[in-house]
C-alpha cells in the first residue's frame, strides 16, 4: 500500500470528522499529497484538533453544499484520487434536521461528482455511504451488495440516494474513459477520538467521566461494529484497485467485521465497562425514541474476493484498542504519536 500512495495527489472530504481525521493521519504516514476539505470540527474536544499540527497537508473549510466552492477547490487540488467522507452522519440528528441531511448527503455528493466531471485528471473516486443503505425488512439477515437500497429514516434514505447519484454519474458521465467510481458501505465504527453526539462510544466516555452510567435506547440492537481503521483500510484498498485494476474493482462493496464480532449495543458497552473497571456501565434510556433497526449486519466476502481485504481485529481487540486510546488521552499522552502507533500496529497485521 505504501508505495502506491507515495506522492499521490489525494482529495479527502470530511477531514474534520472522526473517520476523516484518522484517514488524514494515515495518508500522512503513506506519503500522499493531501488536500482536505470539510466543516470546522463539530465536537469539543475534536480528534482533528487533537492530532494537530498537520504539516505537509492542505486543509480547507469548505461546505459540500456549496457547489461553486467545491468546484474551485477541486480545480485547485487537481487530485488523482478523491475519498468522499463528508456527510451528516447521525441518525437521530437526521430526524431533527432532515433538510440539512439530504442537502449534505445527496446534493453534497452531486456537487463533488459534478466538480470531478468538470476537472481533468481524476482517476478514481470512492464515495463512502453506509451499511444503512439497504432496504431493511427486519428479517435479520446479513446484507450483500446486490440487495436493494432504501431507507426509512432521513439518514439511511439520504445515503441510499447518494448510492443512486453515484450510479447515475457512473453511467451517464464517467463511462469507461472517465474516473472510476465506487461506493463503500461500512458498518458501525468505533475507536479512539470520537466525541460526536448520540454515538455509543462518546456517550459512554462522557458518562464515565461524569461518574454516571450511559443510557441506552436499544441495548439489544445488533450492529456490525468494527474499529475505525478496518473500513479505512478498505477505502484505501478500493481506491488503489480502481486505479490499478479498474475492471476487477467492485462498484459497491461492504466493509464489515467478521460475523463472530457482531454484537449488541449492551455487549459493546459491557466490554468497555470491563476495560475501565466499571461493572455497571449502562442503564435503559427513558423513551420514546425514534425507530431504529433491531438487527443490521453485513456480508463482506466481496471485499475479500476482489480486493484482498479482510478484518484484522476481533471484537475484544477492537474494544481494547478503543479503551487504550481514551485512557491515553485521559492521562495526557501525546495522542498524535499514540494514534500513529496504532496505525503502525494495524499495518503490521495486514502484512
Amino acid at each position: 500500500m505504501t508505495g502506491f500512495w507515495q506522492g499521490r495527489r489525494v482529495l479527502v472530504t470530511g477531514h474534520t470528522g472522526f473517520k476523516g481525521a484518522w484517514l488524514c493521519l494515515w495518508m500522512e504516514r503513506l506519503g500522499a499529497e493531501v488536500v482536505a476539505m470539510g466543516l470546522a470540527p463539530q465536537s469539543t474536544p475534536a480528534l482533528y484538533d487533537i492530532l494537530a499540527p498537520w504539516p505537509g497537508q492542505t486543509h480547507r473549510l469548505v461546505d459540500v453544499r456549496d457547489g461553486a466552492a467545491v468546484l474551485d477547490l477541486v480545480r485547485e487540488a487537481e487530485p488523482e484520487i478523491v475519498l468522499h467522507l463528508a456527510a451528516q452522519a447521525l441518525v437521530r440528528r437526521s430526524y431533527a434536521a432532515p433538510t440539512e441531511t439530504f442537502a449534505t448527503n445527496v446534493m453534497g455528493t452531486v456537487n463533488l461528482l459534478e466538480a470531478v466531471r468538470l476537472v481533468d485528471g481524476v482517476k478514481a473516486v470512492v464515495v463512502v455511504t453506509s451499511d444503512k443503505v439497504y432496504e431493511n425488512d427486519g428479517a435479520g439477515r446479513a446484507f450483500r451488495e446486490a440487495d436493494g437500497v432504501g431507507g426509512k429514516d432521513p439518514y439511511s434514505n439520504s445515503k441510499a440516494c447518494a448510492e443512486l447519484v453515484c450510479r447515475s454519474y457512473r453511467d451517464s458521465f464517467f463511462g469507461d474513459d472517465g474516473p472510476a467510481l465506487a461506493t463503500a458501505r461500512a458498518g458501525n465504527v468505533v475507536g479512539g477520538g470520537d466525541w460526536s453526539e448520540d454515538r455509543l462510544i462518546p456517550d459512554f466516555v462522557r458518562a464515565l467521566a461524569a461518574g454516571d452510567a450511559v443510557r441506552l435506547r436499544y441495548p439489544q440492537a445488533v450492529r456490525p461494529w468494527q474499529h475505525v481503521l478496518e473500513p479505512l483500510a478498505g477505502y484505501l484498498d478500493l481506491a488503489q484497485a480502481l486505479v490499478e485494476r479498474r475492471g476487477q474493482a467492485p462498484e459497491a462493496v461492504n466493509f464489515g467485521p467478521d460475523p463472530a464480532s457482531f454484537a449488541s449495543v449492551a455487549e459493546i458497552v459491557e466490554g468497555l465497562g470491563a476495560a475501565f473497571g466499571n461493572d455497571a456501565p449502562w442503564q435503559p434510556a427513558p423513551g420514546p425514541h425514534p425507530p431504529e433497526a433491531a438487527t443490521l449486519t453485513l456480508r463482506s466476502e466481496l471485499a475479500g474476493e476482489r480486493l484482498g481485504w479482510q478484518p484484522r481485529l476481533a471484537m475484544d481487540e477492537t474494544i481494547a484498542w478503543t479503551a487504550d486510546w481514551y485512557k491515553a488521552h485521559r492521562d495526557g499522552a501525546d495522542m498524535r504519536a499514540f494514534s500513529r502507533a496504532q496505525i503502525d500496529r494495524y499495518e503490521e497485521l495486514r502484512q
